[in-house]
């Protein structure tokens, strides 16, 4: 499987960005796909996650009523929607894939490269 991340890119505090994935190579089926971010010296984090086939969603806190993680079946893409930007959400940002439950966990199977979002004050 081949994630490919992009969207990232520099914005002010308080503004939007758009991340999409898009996912080739598969040969089965997924159970959920999500977004995860990594600031410089802090250890990778769960953003977001969506199970492929229902409506189950997860978010952290620090990004609830914020972001809003969305998927295209049909395309084979998963969109993180940021909006109200701010410094701390500076991160490289990776999708990633996995083919099982849990939804909830850092062990997601296949990752893409990451896309670099930056938020400036």
């Amino acid at each position: 499987v081949q994630l490919q991340a992009s969207g990232g890119g520099l914005v002010q505090a308080g503004g939007s960005l758009r991340l999409s994935c898009a996912a080739s190579g598969r040969t089965f089926s997924t159970y959920a796909m999500a977004w995860f971010r990594q600031a410089p010296g802090k250890e990778r984090e769960l953003v977001a996650a969506a199970t492929w086939s229902t409506t189950l969603t997860y978010y952290t806190a620090s990004v609830k009523g914020r972001f809003t993680i969305s998927k295209d079946n049909a395309k084979n893409t998963v969109s993180l929607q940021m909006n109200s930007l701010k410094p701390e959400d500076t991160a490289v940002y990776y999708c990633a894939e996995r083919s099982g439950p849990p939804l909830v966990t850092l062990r997601y199977t296949y990752w893409g490269q990451g896309t670099l979002v930056t938020v400036s004050s």
